[in-house]
C-alpha cells in the first residue's frame, strides 16, 4: 500500500512538472492580482486580504477547506478533557522559517498576544473565552475557557501562530519590514510595499512538498477594469472580486478562464418586527400607522413571497450572486439542504396581506447601501418595485456604507431603531450559520458578544434557547443538526429574509486552475497547472 502511495504521489509530482514546463519561462513566479491591498502585516490584525496573504506565511492550529470546514493544521489532533478544557497534540518536526523549533510555547505566545491586541481589528471574539493557556510539553497545548465552548477549536482558525522569540516587543515596523514576520507556512515573507505589492518567496524549511511557485507576487489593483485589462494582457496570472459585469470578458477570452463560487457573503432583508410603531410605515393616507405592520407574520411572509430571487440574482446581479432562503451556502456548516429558495407568489402575497389587514398595502421607506457591492442600489430598487407590486408602496434610500452603518445602530430614546426596513449583507469568517444568527438575529447581549449587527433589536426565547444548545454541543454532528433547527427557525418565522449569496469569482490565465473558497482567499497554494 505505501509503495502505491509513493507512485501515486511520484506521479502527481511529474504531473505537475510536466503542466509547468508549458506555461512561461517566469512560471516560477505566480503574479496574483488583489482588488484591496494589504494595510498591515502583524497576522493578529483583522483585514481581509491581510489574512489572506498572511496565511501563507504563518499557519493555525486548525485550517479550513474551501467550505471552511475545520482540517488539521499545526494541530495533528484536538481532544476535549473536560468541558472547559481543551488539550491540542502539535505536529512534530515543525520548524519556522528562521530554521528554530515550533513549540507549544509558541502557540500559548500567540493566543495570549492575541487576546491582549487593542482596537477595531482584533482577533478578540474567537479568544473572548479562554482564561488561560498551559504548555506541559513542547507539543502538548492545554486551552482552558470560563464557560464550555464547543467551537473553540473552529475559532482558533482565526490566530496565527507566530514565533515567540522573534515576535515579543515586535512594533508594526518589526512586521512589516519582515523581521517578525516569521511563520512555519509554505511561504515566507520578503517584501511589503505598501499600495503596492506584497512578495513571498517558497520556505526552504517547509516541512512539506515543496510549492511549483518559487516566488509570488501580491499586486494591488483596485480597479476592476485595471485588473482585468491586466490578467488579459498576461501582466498578471490570477485577478480576484470580478464584477459580474465583467465575467464575459474573461470568460470568453481563450487565454483565460472564468471560476466562481457562492460565497460566505449573504444578502438580507432586515426588518424591525420588534418595535410597536416605526416612523417608516404610513398608510395609504401618509398617515403613520398606529401599529407597526411588520410585526404581523402575514405582512412579513408576505414580504418574502414577493421577491423573486432568482430573478436579482441572475438578472439584477448578472449571475453574480445564487438565490437563497437561509443562512449558509451549500457545503458550509449549517446548511439546510432541503430548505428551499422561497416561491415567488405575488397572488399569495396580496392574499396574505389581506388577511393581515392592509388590502390596500402601506408605505414603507427601504434603506439600503450604495458602495457596498456591486449592484446593491440596483437590488434595492428591484425589491422596492417588487413589494410595490403588493401594496407596500417603497421609497428607497442608498446612503454610503459608513452613513449606512452609523444611521442603521442608530436607537431613539423609545428603543425604536432609526431604520426599520434594510438590506445588507454579512459574513461569518467562520462559515457557521450559528455564528451569522448569533451576529444578525440573537438578543443583543455585549458583554457575550451576541448580537453585535443585530440592528432591528429582533429577540426571541425560542432562538436563543437553540443557539444556546447548538453552542453547548460538543459532538460536531449534533451541534450541526442543532445548528440547523436554528437555522429553520428563523426562516420560518422570517426574522430576517435571506435574498441570495454573493458569489466568489477569480480570473486565472490558462492552463492555471484553482478551488473556490467560500471566503474568497485566493490561495497559491491552491493554484495548480491544470491536467
Amino acid at each position: 500500500m505505501r509503495a502505491r502511495g509513493l507512485i501515486f504521489a511520484a506521479a502527481q509530482s511529474f504531473a505537475v512538472a510536466l503542466s509547468l514546463a508549458v506555461l512561461p519561462a517566469s512560471a516560477q513566479t505566480l503574479r496574483i492580482a488583489f482588488k484591496a491591498a494589504v494595510d498591515a502585516a502583524d497576522p493578529h490584525l483583522t483585514f481581509t486580504p491581510n489574512r489572506n496573504v498572511g496565511i501563507h506565511v504563518w499557519e493555525t492550529l486548525l485550517t479550513q477547506d474551501e467550505h471552511l470546514r475545520p482540517h488539521p493544521g499545526l494541530a495533528e489532533s484536538w481532544r476535549p478533557v473536560d468541558p472547559l478544557t481543551w488539550e491540542f497534540k502539535l505536529r512534530e518536526g515543525v520548524t519556522f522559517s528562521d530554521g528554530s523549533p515550533l513549540t507549544s510555547e509558541d502557540a500559548a505566545f500567540s493566543i495570549r498576544r492575541a487576546q491582549a491586541a487593542v482596537g477595531p481589528r482584533t482577533y478578540a471574539s474567537a479568544v473572548r473565552n479562554i482564561t488561560a493557556v498551559e504548555t506541559p510539553d513542547p507539543r502538548t497545548l492545554i486551552v482552558r475557557t470560563g464557560t464550555p465552548t464547543p467551537l473553540q477549536p473552529d475559532f482558533l482558525v482565526a490566530i496565527a501562530i507566530v514565533s515567540a522569540r522573534a515576535t515579543v516587543d515586535a512594533s508594526d515596523a518589526d512586521f512589516n519590514g519582515g523581521r517578525a514576520s516569521i511563520g512555519s507556512g509554505p511561504y515566507r515573507w520578503i517584501r511589503w510595499t505598501p499600495s503596492q505589492d506584497v512578495v513571498l518567496d517558497r520556505n526552504p524549511a517547509w516541512r512539506g512538498p515543496a510549492e511549483p511557485w518559487e516566488r509570488v507576487v501580491f499586486r494591488f489593483i483596485p480597479n476592476d477594469s485595471a485588473r482585468v485589462a491586466a490578467l488579459l494582457a498576461g501582466d498578471v496570472d490570477v485577478i480576484d472580486t470580478i464584477p459580474a459585469g465583467l465575467y464575459a470578458r474573461v470568460r470568453d477570452n481563450p487565454q483565460t478562464r472564468l471560476i466562481t463560487g457562492d460565497s460566505i457573503f449573504t444578502h438580507y432583508f432586515f426588518l424591525d418586527s420588534m418595535s410597536p410603531r416605526i416612523a417608516n410605515a404610513t398608510g395609504v393616507d401618509g398617515q403613520p400607522l398606529p401599529q407597526n405592520p411588520l410585526r404581523d407574520h402575514r405582512v412579513r411572509e408576505a414580504m418574502t413571497h414577493a421577491i423573486n430571487r432568482v430573478a436579482l440574482a441572475e438578472r439584477t446581479m448578472e449571475g453574480g450572486a445564487t438565490a437563497t432562503g437561509q443562512i449558509a451556502p451549500d457545503g458550509l456548516i449549517g446548511h439546510v439542504p432541503d430548505l428551499p429558495v422561497p416561491r415567488y407568489d405575488p397572488a399569495l402575497a396580496r392574499r396574505l396581506m389581506a388577511e393581515a389587514g392592509y388590502p390596500q398595502g402601506f408605505n414603507l421607506t427601504l434603506h439600503c447601501t450604495l458602495d457596498r457591492f456591486a449592484g446593491d442600489a440596483r437590488t434595492c430598487q428591484a425589491i422596492g418595485q417588487m413589494l410595490a407590486a403588493i401594496g407596500i408602496r417603497t421609497g428607497v434610500e442608498a446612503m454610503p456604507m459608513p452613513v449606512y452603518l452609523r444611521r442603521s445602530a442608530n436607537v431613539g430614546p423609545d428603543g425604536v431603531p432609526e431604520l426599520s426596513a434594510m438590506l445588507s449583507i454579512f459574513g461569518s469568517s467562520s462559515g457557521l450559520a450559528s455564528e451569522g444568527l448569533t451576529s444578525l438575529v440573537r438578543t443583543v447581549n455585549a458583554q457575550r458578544a451576541h448580537g453585535g449587527w443585530n440592528r432591528t433589536r429582533y429577540s426571541s426565547p425560542e432562538l436563543d434557547g437553540l443557539l444556546e444548545r447548538t453552542d453547548s454541543l460538543f459532538d460536531p454532528g449534533e451541534r450541526e443538526a442543532m445548528m440547523q433547527r436554528a437555522v429553520r427557525y428563523t426562516v420560518d418565522q422570517e426574522a430576517l429574509l435571506p435574498i441570495f449569496h454573493m458569489k466568489a469569482s477569480w480570473g486565472l490565465r490558462r492552463p492555471l486552475t484553482l478551488t473556490p473558497r467560500a471566503d474568497q482567499y485566493t490561495m497559491a497554494t491552491e493554484v495548480r497547472p491544470a491536467p
